[in-house]
This record gives structure tokens, C-alpha cells and sequence, in this order.
């Protein structure tokens, strides 16, 4: 139980000022206040260093779990289940569980909503998997297995069985499996200390879980978090339909078809399964016929894959013992004999008899000697009919404990006075259950700690760890109380107030009959930000700027002789008088160029800044004096005699591509054409006349001057020159050139002469003739034979290359190397310059093939 008692402050004292405040002793000198200050100072200071380094210890215990390199731990995991066959596509989702959950150190208990320790005691769920904190799940399973029956008990929820879920996935779980122990993944060892190379809750063995496929085969992996990958174990299995040989697959993809017709005999026994080779049993037969009931009575059309079937007529025959008759709806067969005229036995067993139908079953009058209920002993009555009742035999009973023995009915159970002293899984209250079996139940007093509110008491069951939060409400309201809301106990100092969407009802405090509107608030309304409206005296226009009615004002008070005289500034709201007035009245500027509003306060004529603008007499430029009084002038658009002269250059746009200025100063009216010489290229490029500007601006003159008259240097597409002037474009008439060019065959042996016109039709053609073709194919063999004797030179070549590679490798042994030597001198001069003889052969045959073909 932990106290309710508050904490000490370090950087306060235990003691208040008046416990420390002592009757002063006149006869020994008065001790010094501020003696006692250095070293209350050290021990606040010595304080919140340990507190400083404890939580140092914190942050690198922290720290530590993330040295933990996830990559080797996976592969220490797949290891075997990787050397076995499995791939990692039917491992990845137990791979992306584990990286996911326990090696990212992101995995968080869902109850308490905290990071779950590699040092944690923790459940994992049977069915999703999830991690939770031991004390966290014994609490969840406690208490609702206690509100369940709470339930009950009021009659408020009637429930078949009492049971508690897994936070995330909901599953069901009995009291019987409530947590106590802190076991690794696959539940053989208790309490594993966490170690580096392994994953943390793991015992570092191997799962050796049976798999959901129930193969007969175990998990492969190491003690591991999450689901068990498929099996990756081979084996030899057939086909569905049994067809086909047995062939070699994976045990978690064991069932395979071959493809084949099915074949296998329908359960109506006279068709075969027409489906493609299948797994489990063949569908029924999907035809029909004309099927007959069990009784032979009735017939009609049904499904061939059913031809069983009885009607609705009750069989009647008489038995065989003359009396009774059948009473089975249409059956097949003979009827059976009368159930009561068949050898019946005795209540007890022991004596048999053959009686008619009409007479009852009498007892044999002998011991029964069944075994009760006890398992080890007989009944000792006569042969009954009821059932046997309890055993009174007298044995010697151990109680549940196994402290005591006593000799009782062995009917009855024997339970000692001896009460267990074990704690409960609180760790705070012993079971003091009579006769305990060493399961001591889960403790179900109150907790009554105080909450964090600390104004309830905990209603949980008594339990490890801190106590849920409080689940009452306090409720909070605006300033006008229209709107309220609801916090947690013991957060009402630390919540704002909520905000409520009613206007404020508070009246105004300045000349206007209503405030802005604005909602419910703490506080001073806000300032007045309607429009002021009063009228002025002077000029009666509105005054246009904000309320200045009731303005915060500091007040000057009287200057402070001493430091302790010194207050804060005192604010009024006082009355502040209207503005000067900024209505807009037109006033026109000397020039009469604009008429500008200017300030109610301050109408007065004067230039506005802007030019002149009125029209010098060259019609080019305006006046560019400031707005002025105008003298003399013919109207309002042209410049008076006190205007500006204009004294710039002409200023006028050139044609285009003309770059020259014009020579006139400022002048109305068009400029005169540009007479400047230009240099330009003809259309051949070879000389450079010079032209007038002007002219060479003229589109039509332009072509005219661009030509030099000499005849074009440029070819035409035959190769032959132009027979035109200088001209710009392509060169015209190609067509008329009439003059020779040679043509020759593929081989380029023969060569002709053809006018232009007849190759550009296409008539050209020089063939090659009999010497021609004769030539190409003495050309050819001579390759063939040049490539022959090249390639033997090559072979040759690489076999000398292989003598030396072996020679260089074959050791030191002279003896070796002398019957090497001697093997290659047996051969003679023919066998050792045969490659070359073969060559020469071949060259001197086609030199005399080749005298004859000539």
C-alpha cells in the first residue's frame, strides 16, 4: 500500500518560520541568522544531484535497448528454418512481427499506454499475438471477470459463462486461464532473462509449436513473437485424384492437381466424376432418374446423387410375434422382430431371460455389484431398478492441502481448518483460504488507494502498479453560466473555462445604446469599436473614426520620494474629444489639370505636380513644366507663351531595319527617306555593291539589287555548273543540262558515257559481263583460301602457346623432360612440319586452278 503522505521539498524547509523563532537568552551571545543558509544550500544542492543522476541511470537504460542490431537477430531466428527450405515470402509476415513489434522497440501495451521494457514481464495473446504487461492483463482479467459477476448477481446481465477477452483482438478466455507466470513465446521456460543476441522475452530455443495445419511437423524458428511460418518441410505426396506418381513438394502446399479428368466413382454408383483432378470429396451427381422408396410403394424423379429416399407411409406388417405391428415409417428389408420378445437381461446384468412381449423384466434377486460413482467401489444392494445410490464406504481421505488425513464417508470430500498463508497475486494480502490446493484465487478486496485526484478512492479490485484514473466529473461553466462542461476529478484547476457561444449581456460604458456584439467572457468587455457619429460643429460632418468615449487613460499621480512609495500607473476611462476632420472636399490645382479631394481642415488651391501636358507647336512634344498658370493660349489642349520652347532632336520612329537617325531637328509632319549607303553581298557572295538605304528597304527593288549579272558559280544536282546569272534560291532548269557523265558496273570494270537527261530517268545501266563474273569468283576463292591458311596459322599457333603453357607446368624433373624431348624427335621431320606442309599444298593447288581458269 502506498501512502498518501506529500513529499518533502528539497528547496523548501520542513520547518515553517515560526517553529524556528526561539526566546532569546541574554546570557549567551545571540547565534547568526544566515550561519545556517550555506549548508541548507549544500543539502537542497547534494538533493537534486542524486535525483540528476538517477534519472541519468533512467535515460541510459533507455538507450540500451537500442543497441540491439535487428539484422543479426532475424537471421539467428530464420537460420534453420531457412537450412530446411523455407523462403522468406512464407516467413515475412512473422518477420515483419518481429521487426514491427519487438526489435523497433515501438511495441506498447494497449491498457496502460506505455512502451513495453526488454526487462518487462509481459502476456502475449494466443490469437493476435499482442504483448501487454503481466500486471496490466491480471488486472484487466480480474476486473471484468469481477464486474461480470456483479452482473449477475444484480440480475442485470444474465450471462451463460463468465469469461474475459484479450484487449485487441477480443478473444475469449476462461478464469481458469488467468495469467501468472511469465513464460517466453512458446511457453517452456519461466522468467527468461532478457539477453542481447536474442530477441527480448525469448528463451533462445527452438518454438517447436504444432502448426495450424496440423501436419504432425513443429516450428523450426527460435522462441519467437508472432505467428509460426508455414511448414517448409518436403514431402512426397500424390495427387488428388491419385493418377499420377507421387511427387516431391512443400508440406504447408502438400495438396496438388495434376490436371486429369477425376475419374472417381460418384456416390450414386453408376456415373464418374466429369471435374478436373480435385481436392476433398467429388460433388454429388448433378443428373437424375427415376428412383424407387425404400418401401418399393412410391416412385419418382430425383437427383441420381440421392436415390435414397422413404415416404410417408407407416410400414403396419404384423411381427413376428402375432401381436405387434411395425410402426417404422417405409423402411427396406424385412421387418425387424418384436424388441420385447428378444433375450432381455436382468437391472443388474447378471441373469439373462426369454419372456413374451406382455411380461416385465423381473430382478434376479442377487447382488448388483455396479460401480458407483467413486470408481472403487460396488453397490451393495439387491438387483434394483433405480439408480445406485452414494458410496458410505469409510476410507481415509488427504484434504486439498495434503497437511491432514482423516477416515469419512468416500462420498464425502474432507477439507482441513488450516488456513494459507501465501500472498495473493497482489503481493499484499495473504489467502487465508481454508484447505488451499497452492492455486490461491485471485484477490478481490478493494484497492481504496487515493487517486491522483485525490479526492476518491480507488473501486478497482486490489491489484499491482498504479490505479486507473478517476472516472468521475466536475463541471465547469462560463461567466454567465449558459454553458458548462464536464473534466476529470482533480483537473478543474488546470482546465480553461469553456467557451460559450451566448453574446455578452454586460451594458455599454460609452455613448453608444449597444456594445458590439461579442460572446460570454471572463473579464472587461473589449473596447468600443463602432463608429463614433458625433456630429462636429464646424463643418456638421460625422466624426468617421472609432469610439473614444470611454478610452483607458493613465493618470498622473505624485512622484514617489522612496523607492517603496512607487506604485503602479493608475488607468481612467475618460471622454476624448473628436479629431480634426478628414472628410474629402474637391479642390481643383492651378493648372486645372485635376480636381483632388483634399481634408475638411485644410481647402486650398495649388499646383498639383504633375507636367504641364499642353501641346508644343512642332505637334511632337508637350509641355513638361510643372502645373502652372497658363498665359495666352489658343484653347486648353495647345502650350502659351510662358510654356516651354521645344529644342530636341527628331525623335520620330524609322522604318524597319533602318537604323540611321533622322538629320532634321524636331519637326512636324513625316521625316525624308534615309539616304545613308549600305554595303551588301549578292546572291552569288562574290562582290559587294553599295545602295541607298532607302532603296534597300523597297521589297520589290531589293532582289533587282542583290543580283551582280555574272553567271552563278553554283552546280547543279548532276554536278555540272549553272548556265544562269546570279540569282538567289535553287539554281533553275535542272532538267535541260544535256552534257556527259561516266557510269560504271558493280565490279567498276566497264565504263560508259550518258547524257544527264538519261541517268536522271533512270536508263543508265552498265551490267557486268562474263569476265566480269569469272573475276569475282577467282576473287572469292582466293579469299576462301587466304581465310584457310590464316586459320591453320592460328591453330598453330595456339598449339605452340599450349606446348609452353604445359612445359611451364609440368616440374622440374629432367628425367620428365628428356622422354618429353625424345617423343618429339620419333617423329621426324614430317610429323613435326605437317601443319605446314598441308598449307603449302593447298596454296600451290589453287595457284594452278586458278592459271587454268585464265
Amino acid at each position: 500500500m502506498s501512502s498518501n503522505k506529500p513529499k518533502s521539498n528539497p528547496w523548501c524547509s520542513s520547518t515553517s518560520p515560526s517553529k524556528l523563532k526561539k526566546p532569546l537568552d541574554l546570557g549567551k551571545p545571540e547565534p547568526n541568522p544566515y550561519a545556517a543558509g550555506p549548508l541548507k544550500f549544500k543539502e537542497a544542492q547534494a538533493k537534486l544531484q542524486n535525483a540528476v543522476q538517477k534519472h541519468l541511470k533512467d535515460c541510459d537504460s533507455s538507450s540500451e535497448e537500442e543497441d540491439v542490431k535487428s539484422s543479426d537477430l532475424l537471421d539467428n531466428i530464420l537460420e534453420q528454418y531457412r537450412s530446411t527450405g523455407g523462403t522468406s515470402d512464407q516467413s515475412l509476415r512473422t518477420q515483419i512481427f518481429i521487426q514491427e513489434s519487438f526489435l523497433s522497440g515501438a511495441n506498447t501495451c494497449l491498457i496502460c499506454i506505455s512502451r513495453i521494457k526488454r526487462e518487462d514481464k509481459i502476456w502475449s495473446c494466443f490469437s493476435c499475438f499482442g504483448a501487454f504487461h503481466l500486471n496490466c492483463i491480471q488486472r484487466w482479467s480480474k476486473d471484468t471477470v469481477m464486474q461480470q459477476k456483479q452482473r449477475i448477481e444484480d440480475q442485470t446481465e444474465l450471462k451463460k459463462r463468465v469469461c474475459w477477452c484479450c484487449p485487441k483482438c477480443r478473444a475469449d478466455y476462461s478464469p481458469d486461464q488467468y495469467p501468472t507466470k511469465y513464460v517466453c513465446f512458446c511457453g517452456k521456460l519461466e522468467d527468461p532473462k532478457f539477453q542481447p543476441f536474442l530477441v527480448a522475452h525469448s528463451c533462445g530455443e527452438i518454438c517447436r509449436k504444432e502448426l495450424l495445419s496440423v501436419c504432425g511437423h513443429k516450428c523450426l524458428l527460435l522462441c519467437h513473437p508472432g505467428p509460426c511460418p508455414p511448414c517448409p518441410v518436403t514431402v512426397t505426396v500424390p495427387c488428388f485424384c491419385g493418377s499420377q506418381p507421387p511427387s516431391t513438394k512443400r508440406c504447408c502446399n502438400r495438396g496438388w492437381s495434376c490436371g486429369n479428368r477425376c475419374g472417381r466413382a460418384l456416390s450414386c454408383g453408376k456415373h464418374d466424376c466429369s471435374d478436373e483432378c480435385h481436392s476433398g470429396d467429388c460433388n454429388p451427381c448433378s443428373k437424375k432418374s427415376i428412383q424407387k422408396c425404400m418401401c418399393g410403394s412410391q416412385q419418382k424423379l430425383r437427383d441420381c446423387s440421392s436415390p435414397i429416399w422413404q415416404c410417408e407411409k407407416v410400414c403396419g406388417k404384423l411381427l413376428d410375434c402375432g401381436k405387434d405391428t411395425c410402426q417404422e415409417i417405409c423402411h427396406a428389408g424385412v421387418c425387424d422382430s418384436c424388441p420385447l420378445s428378444k433375450p432381455r437381461t436382468c437391472p443388474c446384468g447378471k441373469t439373462n431371460y426369454l419372456l413374451p412381449c406382455t411380461d416385465e423384466t423381473p430382478t434376479c434377486g442377487s447382488t448388483c455389484d455396479k460401480l458407483l460413482e467413486c470408481k472403487l467401489h460396488t453397490c451393495n444392494y439387491r438387483c434394483h431398478k433405480d439408480k445406485c445410490g452414494l458410496c458410505l464406504e469409510i476410507v481415509t481421505k488427504s484434504c486439498r492441502c495434503g497437511q491432514h488425513s482423516k477416515e469419512i464417508q468416500c462420498c464425502k470430500q474432507y477439507l482441513c481448518d488450516t488456513k494459507c498463508k501465501k500472498m495473493k497475486d497482489c503481493n499484499k494480502h495473504p489467502c487465508n483460504r481454508k484447505c488451499c490446493d497452492g492455486n490461491c484465487p485471485p484477490c478481490e478486496k478493494p484497492c481504496g488507494n487515493s487517486l491522483q485526484c485525490s479526492n476518491h478512492k480507488c473501486p478497482s479490485v486490489c491489484h499491482r502498479g498504479p490505479c486507473y484514473p478517476c472516472q468521475l466529473f466536475k463541471e465547469i461553466s462560463c461567466r454567465c453560466g449558459a454553458t458548462k462542461m464536464s473534466v476529470p476529478c482533480g483537473r478543474k484547476q488546470r482546465v480553461k473555462p469553456p467557451k460559450c457561444l451566448k453574446l455578452c449581456m454586460i451594458p455599454p460604458d460609452c455613448h453608444h445604446e449597444k456594445r458590439d456584439e461579442h460572446r460570454c467572457h471572463f473579464g472587461d468587455c473589449p473596447a468600443c469599436k463602432q463608429i463614433c457619429n458625433k456630429t462636429r460643429p464646424i463643418c456638421g460632418h460625422p466624426c468617421p473614426v472609432k469610439c473614444h468615449s470611454a478610452v483607458l487613460v493613465k493618470v498622473e499621480t505624485q512622484k514617489a520620494t522612496m523607492p517603496w512609495e512607487q506604485s503602479a500607473p493608475q488607468l481612467e476611462k475618460r471622454d476624448q474629444p473628436c479629431p480634426a476632420c478628414l472628410v474629402p472636399v474637391p479642390v481643383t490645382c492651378v493648372g486645372g489639370h485635376e480636381t483632388a479631394d483634399w481634408p475638411c481642415h485644410l481647402p486650398k488651391p495649388s499646383s498639383c505636380g504633375r507636367p504641364c501636358g499642353r501641346l508644343l507647336s512642332c505637334t511632337n512634344h508637350s509641355c513638361s513644366l510643372l502645373c502652372h498658370t497658363v498665359e495666352d493660349a489658343p484653347n486648353s489642349l495647345k502650350a502659351g507663351e510662358n510654356c516651354e520652347k521645344c529644342e530636341n532632336p527628331c525623335t520620330k520612329s524609322r522604318p524597319e531595319d533602318c537604323t540611321h537617325e533622322c538629320p532634321k531637328p524636331c519637326h512636324p509632319g513625316s521625316c525624308p527617306p534615309c539616304k545613308q549607303m549600305l554595303r551588301i553581298k549578292c546572291h552569288c557572295a562574290l562582290t559587294q555593291p553599295y545602295v541607298p538605304c532607302g532603296d534597300w528597304l523597297d521589297e520589290a527593288k531589293r532582289e533587282e539589287l542583290q543580283s551582280c549579272g555574272n553567271q552563278c558559280p553554283k552546280n547543279y544536282i548532276c554536278g555540272h555548273r549553272c548556265k544562269s546569272n546570279c540569282h538567289s534560291g535553287d539554281c533553275p532548269n535542272p532538267e535541260l543540262c544535256k552534257k556527259k557523265m561516266k557510269v560504271t558496273c558493280k565490279c567498276r570494270r566497264l565504263k560508259k558515257e550518258f547524257q544527264c537527261e538519261t541517268i536522271r530517268k533512270g536508263l543508265a545501266i552498265v551490267k557486268c559481263d562474263e569476265v566480269c563474273l569469272q573475276k569475282q569468283a577467282e576473287d572469292k576463292k582466293k579469299r576462301d583460301v587466304e581465310d584457310e591458311i590464316r586459320k591453320k596459322e592460328e591453330d598453330l599457333k595456339n598449339q605452340k602457346e599450349l606446348e609452353m603453357y604445359q612445359k611451364k607446368f609440368a616440374g622440374k624433373k629432367k628425367n620428365r623432360e628428356k622422354k618429353i624431348y625424345a617423343d618429339e624427335d620419333n617423329g621426324g621431320f614430317i610429323g613435326r612440319y605437317w601443319v605446314a606442309l598441308i598449307s603449302l599444298f593447298i596454296i600451290v593447288t589453287s595457284v594452278i586452278v586458278y592459271q587454268a581458269l585464265r
